[in-house]
């Protein structure tokens, strides 16, 4: 194959791999099955959920629910990670375990604060680590507003 035809070939590939990516800001438009906030990490979906009402830091349950692009459950069972939660100026990590299906789950104490910020990274069996980045309870902005105006 000549050298130019290589190249475009793989420009070809790289662009349609790009045009099926989800950006945050599509994901944020979308309504996740479980109420929690979507993101894309490799060829799956994370879903986190997190509790929305404690005021103050305490023990509570973090859960990612993983699917692949077309919403399809994604079995959990020797998959594994963390997570960590960034709230204010506190930090907390807790290891992610399978809880039944295609959910992983953890325990660990967090506020549910506005600016929270939370990292997930998921070790699907045979795979390599993937993370994802949420801000479960910022405001979603409807971008579909923006083309109404």
């Amino acid at each position: 194959m000549k050298p130019v035809k290589i190249l475009i070939v793989a420009a070809a590939m790289l662009a349609g791999s790009v045009v099926l990516a989800h950006t945050d800001e599509y994901l944020d438009t979308l309504q996740a099955p479980n109420g929690g906030q979507l993101r894309m990490a490799g060829i799956y979906h994370f879903e986190l959920v997190v509790a929305r009402d404690n005021k103050q830091p305490k023990e509570d349950s973090v859960v990612v629910y993983v699917t692949d692009h077309a919403g399809t459950k994604v079995s959990t069972v020797g998959a594994g990670g963390t997570v960590t939660i960034l709230a204010g100026k506190r930090k907390a990590t807790a290891k992610l375990v399978p809880d039944g299906d295609n959910r992983l789950k953890a325990s660990i104490k967090y506020a549910s604060a506005k600016d929270m910020k939370v990292v997930v990274s998921v070790a699907m069996p045979g795979k390599v680590v993937l993370q994802a980045r949420f801000t479960p309870l910022a405001a979603a902005r409807d971008v579909h507003a923006d083309h109404m105006r």
